[in-house]
C-alpha cells in the first residue's frame, strides 16, 4: 500500500469473489420525509425532468435542523430515499420508453422495484426554511422516507460525455414514460 492507502498490487485485476457475509443488513432512520402531491405512482414522473413539473417538500426530522446550515446556496440537491411503496422485483423488466418491449437487466433500468429499494434524485432547491426544503420537479410520492441529503456539485457530479447504453440507441424512437393501462382506450 502506498501513503494513500491504495492498493496498487490490484489496481488492474478485477476481484473475483463477493465475500461480504451473506446475511449483511443495515438498519437506517430516515432523516426526513417527502410531502409530495403524488400520492400513487400512476401519474407521478418516473425521473424529476419527466411530466408535469410540481413542487413538493421534505420536511427534515426534528434535531438534524443544524445540519442543513449552509444548504440554502445550492440550487440543487441529491436526495437519497427509501422507495418503500415497491413491492418486489424481477431479475429482468421491460422499460416503458423501450419501443422494442424488450426485457433489460434490472441494473441497466430504472426501475423502482429493486432488491434494496432506494432511490436517488437530483431534485432544485427552491428554498430552506427552518427544517422544511422546498424542492422543484421531483420524482417521489408523498410520505417516501429521506435517508440523506446532498450538494449536488457540477464540478464532480455532472459527467458531460456519459453513454447511456440501450437508451441511447432508442434515441427518437422512446415511447411515452408511463404505459396507459387504467384508461378504457389503452385496452
Amino acid at each position: 500500500m502506498d501513503r494513500e492507502g491504495v492498493d496498487s498490487s490490484c489496481a488492474d485485476t478485477p476481484p473475483r469473489d463477493y465475500d461480504l457475509e451473506p446475511d449483511l443488513s443495515f438498519s437506517m432512520r430516515p432523516v426526513a420525509v417527502v410531502r409530495s402531491p403524488f400520492r400513487v405512482h400512476h401519474g407521478t414522473p418516473r425521473q424529476p425532468g419527466v411530466g408535469t413539473p410540481r413542487d413538493g417538500f421534505v420536511v427534515v426530522r426534528q434535531g438534524l435542523q443544524n445540519l442543513l446550515q449552509d444548504l440554502d446556496g445550492f440550487s440543487h440537491v441529491w436526495l437519497v430515499g427509501l422507495m418503500c411503496y415497491a413491492r418486489g422485483w424481477n431479475d429482468t423488466v421491460v422499460p416503458p420508453r423501450d419501443p422494442e418491449r424488450r426485457r433489460r437487466g434490472l441494473f441497466a433500468t430504472r426501475a423502482p422495484h429493486r432488491p434494496n429499494p432506494i432511490a436517488i434524485s437530483v431534485v432544485e432547491l427552491k428554498a430552506v426554511r427552518r427544517r422544511v426544503l422546498t424542492i422543484g420537479a421531483h420524482d417521489f410520492l408523498d410520505g417516501t422516507p429521506i435517508l440523506d441529503i446532498k450538494p449536488y456539485l457540477a464540478y464532480c457530479d455532472a459527467v458531460p460525455d456519459a453513454r447511456a447504453g440501450w437508451v441511447d440507441e432508442i434515441e427518437g424512437r422512446a415511447l411515452d414514460d408511463h404505459r396507459v393501462w387504467w384508461e378504457e382506450d389503452a385496452r
